[in-house]
């Protein structure tokens, strides 16, 4: 099975806990008056901001009634911070900000909802050339595979154990990020444990090429152009792709905390059709340069546009000596039906929450992804537009190679491949078995404690 509606079941349960699905809360609001037209929307400056930035430039916030104006943000905790307390009316956040800050894991605990999927993919790790040439020397054969993997990395770890040198840094942009647990699945598959064999620092992102330059880390996971940047410098060697760790996998999601969301459910909407329609407007092939070139501006990424189109075009560079190659689908904003904010996604998030130690306390999954991410709200808003969307709450990850078709609701909807770079499945009706399956993993619940409070299925 590729894809679920709620079951009976997950129906009440949802309505006894107070949580509504698809359809359900926003379905009977039909006026059109907002309740806030003057907002402020946060967001870092990466090329998958790219729909908040054309929904400005290009006018589809004002075509819905918007006056948006929009605050580049120097981290990750500033956008949480701001979001949490109203000094931003929503931002771009990474797709495990909304569930780290409605569970409270960090320093921040305030009720936050994911209402729109911003992009997919546009992560890569990238390693110093000191770091690459060791991996290189100890084991050639694992550096020619591709995508590669971690093997080479693990006899590095395991010879400067050897030698008594003192582990080796990389770098995430924030500890809960998508970007800590690609890196982390990706070292966890060849052996290594993220949490005892190396140190993981965390770094904004328009930082990261400087401190690879100075040697203050070894490497890193972050989103683009910095890691075309620190390529095209000369600094940097990429590894491998968030696309090649998970095929079309949730980077940015645009998030409002819950409160917000209850007192501007108007207002909500029309700034998530805004974006739909930019990352509509994006995802056309003629688009991607002009997208680009308007990313590199000053007031947004502030980055040279080669470098930013090298992505924002289907290509990746992985070494400056090396020919870029194509890769279509690195940035992805619609098409997919990507802007859909499925609860599954939510939920392998979660399950690397617990694989990692990160949610010590057990917690209903399921019904922690759907108070967080909000299909319901994101379908209003879609068929207002005259968009076909899934059915379905759910999907299975990992059982794809190529792109293929979304039997819902008597409708075929075009889905990228989802296949993991391990041939790992990810299954929802399977989670807790999921999590406690991994050899690697640094849990801090049983997993009979966790099952005890995710009993019912999807």
């Amino acid at each position: 099975m590729q894809a679920t509606t709620a079951s009976a079941s997950l129906a009440s349960m949802n309505a006894s806990s107070g949580i509504l699905l698809a359809e359900t809360e926003f379905g009977d609001r039909r006026q059109k008056v907002l309740e806030k037209k003057k907002v402020s929307l946060g967001f870092i400056p990466l090329t998958d901001c790219a729909s908040l930035v054309i929904a400005q430039e290009k006018g589809f916030f004002e075509k819905f009634g918007l006056d948006v104006e929009l605050k580049k943000q120097t981290s990750w905790s500033n956008i949480r911070d701001k979001v949490s307390i109203n000094a931003l009316d929503g931002a771009q956040m990474l797709a495990t900000m909304p569930i780290a800050t409605t569970l409270g894991i960090g320093t921040v605990k305030k009720p936050t909802l994911a209402a729109l999927t911003m992009a997919l993919n546009g992560n890569a790790i990238t390693v110093s050339h000191e770091l690459y040439t060791r991996m290189l020397e100890l084991d050639p054969a694992a550096m020619q595979e591709q995508p590669v993997t971690a093997r080479a990395l693990k006899k590095v770890i395991e010879q400067d154990k050897q030698s008594g040198r003192p582990l080796m840094t990389f770098a995430t942009v924030f500890p809960l990020s998508t970007h800590s647990y690609e890196l982390r699945y990706w070292m966890a598959a060849a052996g290594i444990d993220p949490d005892r064999d190396v140190r993981l620092a965390v770094i904004p992102p328009a930082q990261m090429v400087n401190h690879l330059e100075s040697r203050r880390i070894v490497g890193y996971c972050v989103g683009e152009p910095w890691n075309e940047l620190a390529v095209s410098a000369g600094i940097g060697r990429t590894l491998i792709t968030k696309y090649e760790i998970w095929n079309n996998s949730p980077e940015k999601v645009f998030a409002v905390n819950q409160e917000w969301a209850e007192q501007n459910p108007h207002t909500l909407k029309a700034i998530v059709k805004a974006m739909i329609e930019a990352s509509q407007w994006i995802d056309f092939p003629e688009n991607r340069v002009p997208t680009a070139e308007i990313l590199s501006r000053e007031e947004y990424v502030d980055a040279p546009i080669d470098v930013i189109k090298m992505s924002m075009t289907g290509t990746f560079q992985y070494a400056r000596h090396l020919a870029p190659v194509a890769m279509p689908d690195f940035n992805v904003f619609h098409r997919y039906s990507a802007n859909y904010p499925w609860l599954s996604h939510a939920q392998w998030y979660i399950s690397q929450m617990y694989r990692w130690g990160h949610i010590d306390k057990p917690i209903n999954i399921l019904a922690t992804a759907a108070q967080v991410y909000r299909p319901d709200i994101y379908t209003e808003a879609a068929r207002e537009l005259d968009l076909e969307i899934p059915a379905a709450l759910v999907k299975t990850e990992g059982y794809n190679n190529t792109n293929w078709q979304l039997q819902d609701a008597g409708r075929s909807l075009t889905m990228g491949s989802d296949k993991f770079f391990d041939q790992v499945k990810f299954n929802p009706a399977n989670l807790i078995d999921y999590i406690y399956d991994f050899p690697m993993k640094n849990t801090k619940l049983s997993k009979s404690e966790l099952q005890e409070h995710n009993s019912i299925s999807t």
